[in-house]
């Protein structure tokens, strides 16, 4: 059968995996009356609460007696680097663009690395139905960023399709008639070539993804470049040397077909396949004959530019919410991770108890600890930071810097560019979007937006859009403000009173509500000033035999502040920690004791000095 092989990339919220949803009912793939969860792709609990695709997935429909392999990816610049992998498994884009909003950084990001890559894109404007849609500007704004990408003549003269996703349409022309995605289809069978393969030489083929399945163990997804593989064959799988890994027997051979992945018995070159039965092949090795010497070239990934640390939790709560609490077990579980997602590193650290995990942002690196903690782990993670480098010919100190595009409303653009100023970030481009919104674009330390996605939001009430985007490394900017609030902190362990609470509330905010579990140690408010204080929200009111109306008055408490795992991991300084297991999301410091912080702080101004 003739094969085509292509990946939908698009900025985060332009489209892709509710276009992919049409594209598979009109294929035939689902029954007439078939029951389909909305956004069929996102298979994950955590994609479906959070509405983003985390995890490049393949599927494939029929058009024309010709098999359309569609590879659905992330738009988020922390999952990049399963976007990096799949281009190189396809031989056309499909590049998404809404027609409000129009190409955004992760457009950017993605149109360019499939350029260089010599993929000829097809443009699709989406969401032309939106009232603010304005079409031929974004047309014109798409050809512009091609051109400045350095596309190639045969780039820059791209079909372009106008459509409706949601309602499932597209047409060649804004006042062609609006009936199904069958130009979309056609389109695709005419632009992209058929992958270029050589079917008489020996199977060899490149990995692109990987997971483990609790029936198979590991399953390696990609395509297969030259000759084809049975079921049951034996094949080795090399590394980009041409070193041996490992040799083994196919244990299962699955060949992608709609949303399912079936059994096959033998796979030809072009087609993309999931192949189960190795123990340590990995991401970016070759799966080949017996006889073959060389391995397939791949492509280099993006380095990480933040990192965390991770660490078993010994607070005097460990053990009692989560079943997978050692380091054995936690390093085991990342070391998992970096296998199968090559945008993450795990370096083990001078404690035996902690390691660090580098990746590409905070929301790459907090999905993660969100899924550790559904696994069952219990751990506690300490404040992300940034990965510095030093420049080989001048050795200068570099830092990771961010493209920053921001839509907000005119009224609140003042005070989003003195906070970026604060941030130290340069303002690059200040223009209307449209709608009496303004577009300001920043290249901003990544340092300085560690926590200021909340307060962006707080200054915007909530209307600004923020995308951010790996730029380059530039030259160290200086220092940057942290938290201008201390803290709270529990002097003493035990379940916190309302009156105490209520008694602290002239200090500061509360975290936390009556009757919760507290430790020595543990953070419960923040403080109103810029020092931290010792608190006790044990305290009971002292009950006597006297009774007046001001002695009895109720105990009306303000709601606590309440931080998600992302909001708790932006909020920490260096000396403090977020303790995370199944059931909860404390925030403590490093040092339960006070004595021990005390301590700490002296030899850490002793060693500044």
């Amino acid at each position: 059968m003739d094969i085509r092989n292509i990946a939908i990339i698009a900025h985060v919220d332009h489209g892709k995996t509710t276009l992919v949803d049409k594209l598979l009912q009109q294929s035939g793939t689902f029954r007439q009356n078939q029951q389909v969860a909305e956004r069929a792709m996102d298979s994950n609990d955590l994609e479906r609460e959070r509405g983003i695709t985390i995890l490049a997935k393949c599927t494939s429909v029929v058009w024309k007696d010709v098999r359309i392999n569609i590879v659905d990816t992330p738009g988020h610049a922390d999952f990049g680097g399963e976007v990096e992998r799949i281009l190189s498994m396809v031989d056309g884009v499909v590049v998404l663009v809404d027609a409000a909003e129009g190409p955004l950084p992760q457009t950017k990001f993605v149109v360019g690395k499939a350029l260089r890559l010599g993929l000829r894109p097809i443009v699709l404007i989406n969401k032309v139905d939106r009232p603010d849609a304005r079409v031929h500007q974004v047309h014109d704004e798409i050809f512009d960023l091609f051109a400045a990408l350095e596309a190639s003549d045969e780039q820059l003269d791209f079909p372009t399709l106008f459509a409706s996703g949601k309602q499932g349409w597209a047409a060649e022309s804004l006042e062609a008639e609006r009936t199904d995605l069958s130009p979309l289809f056609d389109l695709v069978l005419r632009h992209v070539p058929p992958p270029e393969v050589q079917p008489d030489e020996p199977f060899r083929m490149l990995i692109t993804t990987l997971e483990y399945d609790a029936f198979l163990g590991r399953v390696l997804t990609g395509r297969i470049q030259s000759g084809s593989v049975k079921g049951n064959a034996t094949v080795k799988a090399i590394s980009r040397d041409g070193q041996l890994i490992e040799q083994t027997r196919i244990t299962k051979l699955l060949a992608f077909r709609g949303l399912e992945r079936q059994g096959a018995d033998l796979a030809e070159a072009g087609d993309i396949v999931a192949i189960a039965g190795f123990k340590t092949a990995t991401v970016a090795d070759t799966i080949c004959d017996v006889g073959v010497q060389w391995a397939l070239p791949s492509q280099p990934i993006d380095p990480p530019t933040l990192a965390m640390t991770f660490q078993v939790n010994d607070s005097p709560l460990a053990g009692r919410e989560g079943d997978k609490v050692t380091s054995r077990m936690i390093r085991a579980r990342l070391m998992r991770e970096a296998d199968g997602n090559v945008a993450i590193r795990v370096r083990d650290t001078e404690n035996a108890d902690a390691f660090e995990v580098a990746g590409r942002g905070e929301l790459q690196l907090g999905v993660l600890i969100e899924t550790m903690r559904r696994e069952g782990f219990e751990l506690a993670v300490g404040r992300p930071r940034v990965l510095f480098r030093t420049d080989q010919q001048t050795g200068q100190r570099q830092e990771p810097i961010e493209e920053v595009v921001v839509d907000v409303d005119e009224a609140y653009s003042g005070v989003v560019i003195e906070k970026m100023s604060l941030r130290k970030a340069e303002l690059k481009d200040m223009r209307p979007s449209g709608g009496g919104k303004t577009r300001l674009t920043f290249h901003a330390p990544s340092r300085g937006l560690i926590g200021y996605h909340g307060e962006f939001l707080t200054d915007t009430r909530g209307t600004g859009v923020m995308n951010r985007i790996f730029h380059a490394y530039g030259a160290y900017r200086g220092p940057i403000a942290g938290r201008r609030n201390g803290v709270l902190i529990a002097t003493d362990a035990g379940v916190s009173v309302a009156y105490a609470l209520w008694y602290l509330e002239d200090r500061g905010p509360m975290l936390i509500d009556p009757g919760v579990q507290v430790y020595q140690g543990m953070i419960i408010g923040e403080h109103t000033r810029d020092s931290d204080l010792d608190v006790n929200p044990l305290k009971e009111k002292q009950l006597t035999n006297i009774r007046t109306t001001s002695k009895d008055e109720a105990i009306r408490l303000t709601p606590p502040r309440r931080m998600s795992l992302e909001q708790a991991i932006a909020y920490i300084e260096e000396d403090e920690l977020v303790e995370v297991t199944p059931k909860s999301i404390r925030i403590r410091k490093r040092h339960l004791n006070p004595e021990d912080r005390k301590r700490a702080k002296k030899m850490a101004a002793a060693s500044g000095e």
